[in-house]
């Protein structure tokens, strides 16, 4: 598994920590997708055999959330 963290500035609430997780949750290949509102950070375990990060990036981005290069 390939473990990452996503700086995402536009979380703010739960509404954003939900509509991440159930986004980037749902892809093949995730192994967990968790939001921490105070650091709007994402942290990401998933197998990157099976998935890429661009994947993951687009999925948080289609939900209206910009992720900031790392």
């Amino acid at each position: 598994m390939t473990q990452i963290t996503l700086n995402v500035p536009d979380i703010s609430c739960n509404h954003c920590k939900m509509s991440i997780e159930g986004a980037v949750n749902q892809l093949d290949g995730i192994d967990s997708a968790v939001v921490n509102i105070e650091g709007r950070t994402v942290a990401v375990s998933y197998d990157d055999a099976a998935l890429k990060l661009d994947a993951i990036v687009n999925a948080i981005e289609e939900q209206g959330y910009e992720v900031a290069d790392n």
